[in-house]
């Protein structure tokens, strides 16, 4: 045997050294790191969406007429009722009018119309017809004005009878009325009535 020691030395796998691997892990560590640090470094920019365009919403501007107008075309449908002098006696009567009317509130002249009616009578035989014209006028507030106008008295008993009538009216809510008037065989007659005028169409 030697009797001088010699250290063993330990057995080295591969091609390379310790040194050259331990030189190749730090390089590999070191390059991820790098490149870690580099990924964070840029800004991270959130994406808003653009925000919707704004709808502007027009609304026209109003076109009816304010309440307390009441100017306008008109046809007026309604009852009426009263009484008449006629013949020497009285009688009351029952029936119906419809009237075309045009009003202009502020004019001198607030109301022109045509009014066509008729009624019965409730004692004697037949009825009456007739077709009026119709003037208005705004007085104290209220509208007034005249009727004037042919007629024809109707009876089962007689052939008709062509007269004529002239009135005046009122208007305060239902319509009050006071005519007189000529009937041939009949002579003269006068009436007393109301009329309730409905308004069917405006314009």
């Amino acid at each position: 045997m030697c009797d001088h020691y010699e250290a063993v030395k330990a057995i080295h796998w591969g091609i390379h050294s310790h040194v050259v691997t331990r030189h190749l892990t730090t390089a590999a560590f070191v390059t991820i790191f790098a490149t870690a640090g580099s990924a964070t470094a840029d800004p991270i920019t959130a994406t808003v969406p653009d925000a919707p365009a704004r709808r502007v919403i027009r609304v026209p501007a109003a076109t009816a007429s304010p309440s307390w107008d009441l100017d306008g075309f008109y046809v007026w449908l309604g009852p009426i009722g009263g009484a008449s002098y006629v013949d020497a006696k009285w009688d009351s009567m029952f029936g119906g009018e419809a009237a075309v009317a045009v009003v202009r509130e502020r004019a001198s002249l607030a109301l022109v119309a045509v009014d066509v009616g008729g009624n019965r009578w409730t004692a004697r035989d037949g009825g009456r017809m007739w077709v009026d014209g119709l003037l208005g006028t705004r007085v104290l507030g209220r509208m007034m004005g005249a009727s004037l106008g042919p007629l024809l008295e109707i009876s089962q008993l007689a052939r008709p009878r062509i007269g004529g009538s002239i009135g005046v009216w009122g208007f305060a809510g239902i319509t009050p009325f006071a005519r007189v008037g000529a009937i041939t065989d009949l002579g003269i007659f006068a009436e007393l009535g109301v009329h309730i005028a409905l308004p069917v169409l405006r314009r």
